[in-house]
């Protein structure tokens, strides 16, 4: 059986530790990058434009899955221009492994898609589960838009599972070591008043998500990749500064935080907004959590 798997747009956070985790397992991993480099680690790496075809298209015949996780990163002030250019950013590359998918012989028996939960908006409170409705803002629109490019790629011989993916926490990427920092400094009060939801997961089980998701034939379609108790962003930074033994700090005020966004070119309504999101179908599926708790998450990556 073969144990190659191909990951587009590889070379970041999430996609380092999918590669890790897999060639600790014996198999073998090529990443799909702009910037490809020699590498110590056994992975090899392979150049793609995430916009057409390519001498790429050679590594997916024959390989045991797909994985995307291709697309700009949404870490900026989203303006006209860089919403499109989110957006162009994943659909062309799901446009290309479409039709890359369709011109091998032995085309990959599943597709993994990297999704978001910003697919639900600004839910606050409400709790979202997949059958939860699509959001209003333009991160929302964009995740719409590019899971509709994805359920309507034609891969008949194909298995797709698309992973809305929430704030995932890690020692080496995302939003925790940023937060780690400003909490060891004393400056790790909430955002605004605190109360948006956080839907965190430890970057082990979402590794472990996408295994599950390459390995068991019956998982198909859309899945939340979040863990099972999000969070407050009042509770996740009362829970960092315990782990990081610091005293209570005052909370950020809204208008302070959009000043600070600003200087940082980011977009506000990253550290503002959240949604409540629940893994419903991992959950019936049998997945077992080794992070259920935030606590106990929070002190792995950093204790």
């Amino acid at each position: 059986m073969n144990r190659r798997i191909v990951i587009a747009g590889g070379s970041g956070f999430i996609g380092s530790a999918l590669a890790a985790e897999w060639r600790a397992q014996g198999g073998e991993v090529v990443v799909l990058t702009r910037s490809p480099s020699q590498r110590s680690d056994r992975i090899r790496e392979v150049l793609w434009d995430g916009r057409q075809s390519g001498e790429w298209i050679e590594v997916l015949d024959g390989a045991e899955a797909i994985i995307n996780l291709a697309g700009k990163n949404v870490k900026c002030r989203h303006t006209p221009e860089n919403v499109q250019a989110l957006m162009n950013s994943r659909t062309n590359a799901i446009q290309a492994i479409a039709q890359a998918i369709e011109k091998v012989k032995a085309p990959p028996p599943v597709w993994v898609q990297a999704g978001a939960v910003g697919y639900y908006g600004n839910a606050k409170a409400r709790i979202c589960d997949e059958t939860a409705p699509n959001g209003m803002d333009s991160l929302a629109d964009i995740c719409r838009q590019c899971e509709y490019a994805f359920n309507t790629a034609a891969t008949p011989k194909t298995r797709k599972v698309l992973l809305r993916i929430g704030v995932v926490l890690g020692r080496n990427g995302g939003a925790l070591p940023i937060l780690a920092r400003m909490t060891r400094l004393f400056l790790g009060g909430s955002a605004g008043n605190g109360k948006q939801y956080v839907s965190w997961i430890h970057i082990k089980d979402l590794a472990r998500m996408f295994q599950e998701a390459v390995s068991r034939p019956e998982l198909s379609g859309t899945y939340n990749a979040v863990g099972p108790n999000p969070a407050t962003n009042r509770e996740l930074m009362r829970e960092l500064r315990r782990t990081l033994h610091r005293p209570w700090s005052p909370p950020a005020p809204a208008w302070a935080v959009k000043m600070s966004a600003r200087m940082m070119k980011i977009e506000p309504s990253l550290a503002l907004d959240g949604c409540r999101v629940v893994p419903k179908r991992f959950a019936e599926a049998g997945f077992q959590f080794q992070f259920p708790e935030l606590g106990g998450a929070l002190r792995d990556i950093l204790a």
